[in-house]
Parts: C-alpha cells; sequence; structure tokens
C-alpha cells in the first residue's frame, strides 16, 4: 500500500461544482501513517482478486471474546408496550434475546467467509431506554451481545449479527403498532484475544 494514487481534483470537484485545477498526490503510506494506522492487505482476497476464506490452520488458539452493540428507536408508546409486557406476540424482549443468541450460531451460514466456530459463549442484554436517558432524546431498546470462542479466529463477526438480529427481531415483534421504529448503531465495542491483543471503541 505505498503507491502513490494520482486524483485529478478537476474531476473530483465537477460532482460537487467546485474548481480546483490542480492535481493532487496522495501517497497511501502517508495516509496511513496520519491516521495512525498500518497499511494492511484485505486477506479475504487472494493474489488474483477472488473472495477466499482465510487459512487459519497456522494460528494458535486464544481465549477470544467480542461485545458489539445496537439500538432500535421508537415511539414512546411502544417502549411502554414492551416493557408491560402487552405486545400482541408476546415477551418482545425474551424473544429478542434468544433470536440473537440462535443467531450468533448461525453466523457463518450468513457471512460467506466467516468460519464456523464452537462458541462458548453467547448473552444478549437487551436494556430499554426511556425519555431523557439519552442526549439524543431517542427512546428504544439497547442490545449488547457479547460472544466468547477459544479457537484460531475472532468473533466478532458473531457478536455483531446476534445485536443485529436482536433488534430486528424487535421490529419484528412491534411492527404492527410501530413501522416507523430505526434500527442503527450496530458497531463493534471491544474484541480481545488473537495476536492483534485487545481492541476497544474510544
Amino acid at each position: 500500500m505505498s503507491e502513490l494514487t494520482h486524483i485529478d481534483a478537476a474531476d473530483a470537484a465537477s460532482s460537487f461544482g467546485t474548481q480546483a485545477p490542480e492535481l493532487i498526490h496522495i501517497d497511501a503510506a502517508d495516509v496511513a501513517l496520519n491516521c495512525n494506522t498500518i497499511p494492511l492487505e484485505l486477506t479475504h482476497i487472494d493474489a488474483a482478486g477472488h473472495a477466499r476464506m482465510v487459512d487459519v490452520s497456522a494460528k494458535d488458539d486464544t481465549v477470544r471474546v467480542a461485545v458489539a452493540e445496537g439500538f432500535i428507536a421508537m415511539m414512546p408508546a411502544t417502549l411502554a408496550m414492551i416493557v408491560e409486557g402487552t405486545a400482541p406476540k408476546g415477551d418482545v424482549l425474551a424473544v429478542a434475546r434468544v433470536a440473537g443468541i440462535m443467531a450468533s450460531k448461525r453466523t457463518a451460514e450468513l457471512i460467506p467467509l466467516c468460519h464456523p466456530l464452537a462458541i462458548t459463549k453467547s448473552a444478549v442484554e437487551l436494556k430499554p431506554v426511556f425519555a431523557g436517558q439519552r442526549e439524543d432524546g431517542l427512546v428504544g431498546i439497547q442490545v449488547t451481545a457479547t460472544l466468547g470462542v477459544t479457537g484460531k479466529t475472532g468473533i466478532e463477526m458473531e457478536a455483531l449479527t446476534a445485536a443485529s438480529v436482536a433488534c430486528l427481531t424487535v421490529y419484528d415483534m412491534c411492527k404492527a403498532v410501530d413501522r416507523g421504529m430505526e434500527i442503527g448503531e450496530i458497531r463493534l465495542l471491544r474484541k480481545e484475544g488473537g495476536k492483534s491483543g485487545v481492541w476497544e471503541r474510544g
């Protein structure tokens, strides 16, 4: 990732309705340095540019943990219905929790290049968020998924899948009364284990 990338600013600027006739030179290595990162190869792509499942056979088995989250925003009345247990389809939080756990175990079937993992821990927490508890004023359900495995590759995708499907299940359980619910903030919070060690969202 050390080649020099050439971008014609005039061409780029034309898309934005501005004038910039100079030629911009961007050294990818410098960009990576300024971003405090190390240029890395895409391990799921081989030398010919074809997708592949990464060979992890030479890696050591280590204890790995990943934590991911998601949030589904809704009307206050919808949240009250969930908390009171009066949703037409039943216990929303219980069903979404089980759905997230089940989904984490099926991640390799959903994401083509994921390795099937012998998951040792899958926990999904759903927490109601009421008016005034967030700076943006949104109310809804905060989902946190914690996954664990002892193996050769990380478990981040399983955690992200669990959080995503738990949110989707809340939507499915409540869409009859609130089709305007919005799912967002699906993201990794922390990972542990493997060669790269601990990573945590700042």
